[in-house]
C-alpha cells in the first residue's frame, strides 16, 4: 500500500476568494502570497491518486489563525473521510494560541473521524511550540487518543520560499523533548533534524518522531532521504508530497532516486504510515 501522508485540500467554496482569506487570515497570506497558488479539491485529488498509484491519502489543514476558516476548512477534511473511507484519513488543524477553543474544536474535529491534528505552522499562528504551557492542551488531548500531530518545519539555512517560516531544529527538539510520550510528525524532514540524530543525545530524544517527505524535491537532493534513513531509522521516514504542490509522480521518482533498499522503500511508502494510521497503540 502507498501512502502520502502529506496532503492538502481546500473546499470549493474557497475558490475565488483569494483576497479576503488572505486578508483574515495569516498563514493563508503567508502560502499563498498570490492568486497562482496550486490548490485542489478532494475530487481533484482522488484523480490524480488514481493516476499515481497512490492507494489512501492523509489531508490536512494550514496551520489557520481564523477560527472561522480553520472550522470550514475541517469541516471539509472530515467529510472527505465520510465519503471516502478506504482513501482519505484526516487531520484537522487548529491554533493553540486559541486556548479553550482550539480544544474545544480538536475535540470536534476528532469526534467526527479527524485521526490526528495539522499541520500546525507556529510562527504564522503566533507561538512559541517551545513552550510547555502553549502546547500541553492539545498534546495532552492527543495522546489520550493515541493519536498524532502533523508540525511544519523549517530549514535552518537554505532559500527562502512562501511559508518556510523558523521553526528550525533545536526548536522543534526543545518541543519534542516536552512531549515524549506523543507521536509526533515533522514535515519537510524535520527541517533537517534527522541529520543531528548522529549525535548520541540526540537520538535519544526522538524515539517518538516520524519524518515526512513533503516538498523534498525543492529542498534536498535524493541522498538526504537515505541519509536521514540511517541516522533517524528507514522505520521514522514517511513519503508525503505535500500535493498539489508538488505531483505524486515526481516525489515517487525523487524516492526511487534515494535507493533505499527494498524493504526501507516499502516501509517508507506506506508501511510506517500504515503503523501510525491504523495499528492501535499500546504504551
Amino acid at each position: 500500500m502507498i501512502i502520502d501522508f502529506h496532503c492538502h485540500v481546500l473546499p470549493p467554496q474557497f475558490q475565488g476568494r483569494h483576497r479576503e482569506l488572505a486578508a483574515q487570515d495569516a498563514t493563508y497570506a503567508a502560502l499563498f502570497p498570490d492568486q497562482r497558488g496550486r490548490t485542489a479539491d478532494v475530487d481533484a485529488l482522488l484523480y490524480d491518486m488514481d493516476a499515481a498509484g497512490i492507494d489512501h491519502a492523509v489531508i490536512m489543514g494550514f496551520g489557520w489563525t481564523n477560527q472561522g476558516i480553520a472550522e470550514t476548512a475541517n469541516n471539509y477534511l472530515v467529510s472527505a473521510t465520510k465519503a471516502h473511507p478506504d482513501r482519505i484519513s484526516a487531520f484537522a488543524s487548529v491554533n493553540p494560541a486559541w486556548g479553550d477553543a482550539a480544544i474545544l474544536e480538536a475535540r470536534r474535529c476528532l469526534d467526527a473521524g479527524a485521526v490526528g491534528i495539522g499541520e500546525l505552522h507556529a510562527d504564522t499562528q503566533g507561538y512559541d511550540i517551545g513552550d510547555p504551557d502553549v502546547m500541553a492542551p492539545i498534546m495532552s488531548l492527543l495522546q489520550d487518543a493515541g493519536l498524532p500531530i502533523t508540525i511544519h518545519a523549517s530549514e535552518p539555512v537554505g532559500h527562502l520560499y512562501p511559508g518556510k517560516g523558523q521553526t528550525t531544529p533545536d526548536i522543534l527538539l526543545r518541543f519534542v523533548s516536552n512531549f515524549p510520550d506523543n507521536r509526533i510528525v515533522l514535515a519537510h524532514l524535520g527541517g533537517g533534524l534527522p541529520f543531528y540524530a548522529a549525535m548520541p543525545e540526540v537520538a535519544e530524544g526522538l524515539s517518538n518522531v516520524w519524518y515526512d517527505t513533503a516538498a523534498l524535491p525543492y529542498l534536498y537532493r535524493p541522498s538526504a532521504v537515505a541519509a536521514a534513513a540511517v541516522t533517524a531509522g528507514a522505520d521514522r521516514i514517511l513519503f508525503g508530497t505535500d500535493y498539489p504542490l508538488l505531483p505524486h509522480r515526481r516525489v515517487l521518482d525523487y524516492l526511487k532516486s534515494a535507493e533505499l533498499p527494498p524493504a526501507d522503500a516499502d516501509a517508507t511508502l506506506g508501511g510506517n504510515a500504515a503503523s501510525l494510521l491504523f495499528e492501535p497503540r499500546h504504551d
